[in-house]
């Protein structure tokens, strides 16, 4: 049974910095894209920022220069370094995985995602 499950998420200030983890198991995504999505109250599930499986890396322009997407394949994992919070940075953050190896920056390209873990961003 393939599970992802994202950790790091939580309340912080503007200008703040949180990192997410991923982890996946049930089978290994080395050879496959990762990516990051989220979804704020009332709104639709945007992409962040994906990672193919040689390591190139794609953010949306809300994001760039602020979070840094990287992974470990040895193991198994998936992480998001999010730096210079803002307000607007508050949704469920969600790790996916493509059956794809390139750039995805569509939903509807990834096949498996984890739950969510909530990022708060508040004075």
């Amino acid at each position: 049974q393939v599970q992802l499950v994202e950790s790091g998420g939580g309340l912080v200030q503007p200008g703040g910095s949180l990192r997410l983890s991923c982890a996946a198991s049930g089978r290994t995504f080395s050879r496959n894209a990762m990516g990051w999505f989220r979804q704020a109250p009332g709104q639709e599930r945007d992409f962040v920022s994906t990672i193919t499986w040689s390591g190139t890396t794609y953010y949306a322009d809300s994001v760039k220069g602020r979070f840094t997407i990287s992974r470990d394949n040895a193991k198994n994992t998936v992480f998001l370094q999010m730096n210079s919070l803002k307000p607007e940075d508050t949704a469920v953050y969600y790790c996916a995985a493509s059956a794809s190896a390139g750039i995805q920056v569509s939903a509807a390209r990834y096949n498996y995602w984890g739950p969510g873990t909530q990022v708060t961003v508040s004075s």
